[in-house]
């Protein structure tokens, strides 16, 4: 085993590290979220990622995206983490896609995945991904952010949990707050449901949701789905 993985022994096997190296990780979204959860994926050993997101970066990112500097602003995300996973990890097979997941693209860009991470910002983009893991057979780990607050789920093929919480015609003006250590929280959650569910470990059921409230440091696990 590589000498950087070393510290990994113990809390994963030898077998769950090589494992991880032959699995293949899709982030829709470089933001917040999707930055945070990179950079765990990249240190953990996941062998292969795929990271999806059109925009590019502005100064209202400064206070909590992990990829984003003074000198990027105005950079491509997708661009900033490719540069990001060639520094940290660069054993690590990264894609970078430069686009907005879409109707037309999101089969192409979501096949032959053995996992997708949600780090998207609205209800349309959520149920959009939601139904293209579905079509494909593709676990999903949702994840989602506001202010204090963090909420983390599994959703598997053919789960209706994210049209649950995010319901067609419910999506109005959301509150876009955002504190530099919730994105950092949520990701770590979701990643590690991922490596969980890559290395066939149970994790948190499907159908429920894992709810975070850092002003008052409580976790809440809701069942959504029986």
């Amino acid at each position: 085993m590589e000498e950087r993985y070393l510290r990994n022994l113990g809390a994963l096997t030898e077998e769950e590290m090589a494992l991880l190296r032959t699995r293949r990780v899709c982030v829709v979204g470089c933001g917040g979220l999707g930055g945070s959860i990179l950079e765990l994926l990249l240190r953990v050993g996941v062998g292969a990622v795929t990271a999806i997101d059109g925009d590019r970066f502005e100064a209202s990112n400064l206070n909590r995206q992990m990829l984003c500097t003074v000198e990027d602003l105005g950079r491509s995300k997708a661009e900033a983490a490719a540069a990001r996973a060639a520094a940290v990890a660069p054993e690590t097979v990264f894609r970078a896609v430069p686009e907005f997941l879409t109707e037309d693209n999101c089969a192409r860009l979501l096949a032959g995945h053995h996992l997708v991470l949600d780090a998207l910002d609205g209800g349309a983009g959520r149920r959009l991904l939601a139904a293209g893991c579905a079509r494909q057979g593709i676990p999903l780990i949702h994840g989602a952010i506001r202010g204090w607050y963090a909420q983390v789920a599994v959703v598997r093929p053919g789960s209706r949990l994210l049209e649950q919480l995010y319901p067609p015609g419910a999506d109005g003006e959301e509150d876009k707050s955002c504190l530099s250590f919730t994105p950092a929280l949520c990701a770590a959650l979701q990643v590690a449901e991922g490596v969980k569910l890559l290395c066939g470990r149970p994790g948190l059921p499907p159908g429920q949701l894992l709810c975070a409230d850092l002003l008052r440091q409580s976790f809440e696990v809701i069942a959504l789905e029986g």
